[in-house]
């Protein structure tokens, strides 16, 4: 279960329940039961904020759980690749899928999970780092091209991003 698949109509309980699902999620793919609803990820402080307080677990417990799961990573240019490298062994030895939520950084350990934020529009997906490079000087990451369609960024080729590492809250 991933965040970037929730519906925009998923009620705030079922966002909290996705983003618990994420954090303590064992590596590796994740297969889903049921299809699962889409919502813009910087909205997910408020979908928090808006759940009723429960006796057991304080809202600014859950606020502050949310918080602590990002950790920043950086600022600088993305750039997406995209088909043209369909089926191709990336650095982690799986095959590229430019369907998939992925994403090629220089330095950050393989299978890192980040929160990639377009800075132009606020719009952030969650890809798992699977390869190496860019290779161009000035770029920070390169997302597949799924990733780029989620923040808006296929139009023009490359975008202002914020990297925030996402951490499992135990």
């Amino acid at each position: 279960m991933t965040i970037t698949r929730l519906r925009r109509k998923a009620t705030p309980r079922a966002v909290l329940l996705a983003v618990a699902a994420v954090m303590t999620a064992a590596p590796g793919p994740a297969v889903a039961a049921e299809p699962v609803p889409t919502v813009r990820l910087q909205s997910l402080e408020a979908a928090v904020a808006a759940l009723p307080e429960t006796d057991d677990v304080s809202m600014s417990a859950k606020v502050e759980a949310v918080e602590q799961a990002f950790e920043s990573a950086g600022q600088g240019e993305a750039s997406y690749y995209g088909r043209e490298l369909e089926g191709n062994r990336t650095a982690s030895g799986e095959r590229f899928s430019a369907a998939g939520f992925t994403a090629a950084h220089r330095t950050l350990p393989l299978g890192t999970r980040l929160r990639v934020t377009n800075l132009a529009n606020g719009r952030s997906v969650i890809v798992r780092v699977n390869d190496r490079g860019p290779f161009v000087h000035s770029r920070l990451i390169d997302v597949s091209l799924a990733a780029a369609r989620e923040i808006n960024m296929v139009r023009s080729g490359k975008a202002q991003v914020k990297l925030e590492i996402v951490r499992s809250v135990a």
